[in-house]
């Protein structure tokens, strides 16, 4: 998909993951199925967490039921809305101390610069959660769980992402923990670049191990390169 993009560089937006790019809701999250699981006598652990990573509530649950039980649609139901109200009650307590590092610089250097900024989240929660953080006035637009039908792998929520700032999709550069996530950015034809390992976002243009230590200047000039190619 490299082919699409085009040879010179005209970056005027960056669109970010919340969870994982901004700050770690994956532990809130771990929380409230772990609670869940254990109140239906379900076997869950930490490392069987790392499955459900940009997976959704529906997918996940029926990863952690498994063959164990049987449960009726109307349970599933229940067991969804339990788990969500499980974790909106924790990330009441969510705050800027939350914020991963090297965040909050990255993003004031790119506000220096003129760049815009959105959040593109599957979360029906990313308002309160970026209002809690403390950057709700960093960002100029919020595409979250609300926005589209179609959930990532799909594009529709970045493409709406970038609508929002007024962008093509080739000015558009998306930060993304999740292989679901690079999948969407690509089809959207705009840059892309992964935090964490290769195994999980090496489809990206750019890798990098977290936000901290980034700066636009240096993933700038390592855009040009994939350009140039």
């Amino acid at each position: 998909p490299h082919t699409t993009l085009p040879s010179s560089l005209d970056i005027r937006g960056f669109i970010f993951d919340l969870d994982g790019v901004l700050t770690d809701t994956a532990e809130f999250h771990y929380l409230a199925w772990q609670k869940l699981a254990d109140e239906e006598g379900l076997p869950f652990t930490r490392e069987a967490n790392e499955a459900l990573r940009g997976v959704s509530r529906r997918e996940s649950l029926l990863v952690i039921i498994g063959d164990n039980k049987k449960y009726s649609e109307a349970q599933i139901q229940e067991m969804m809305e339990r788990k969500n109200r499980y974790y909106v009650e924790s990330i009441e307590n969510i705050s800027s101390g939350d914020l991963l590092p090297g965040a909050v610089s990255f993003l004031d250097e790119l506000r220096q610069g003129g760049i815009k900024i959105a959040l593109g989240s599957a979360s029906k929660n990313a308002r309160p959660v970026i209002e809690r953080l403390g950057i709700a006035s960093k960002i100029d637009a919020i595409a979250d769980g609300y926005s589209v039908e179609k959930p990532k792998p799909a594009p529709d929520l970045f493409l709406f992402a970038a609508q929002q700032l007024g962008l093509q999709p080739a000015q558009c550069v998306v930060v993304e923990d999740a292989a679901a996530g690079i999948d969407a950015a690509l089809a959207a034809r705009m840059w892309a670049i992964g935090l964490g390992p290769v195994e999980r976002v090496g489809a990206a243009h750019i890798v990098l191990p977290s936000l901290a230590y980034a700066t636009w200047s240096d993933i700038r000039a390592k855009l040009d390169n994939v350009a140039r190619k």
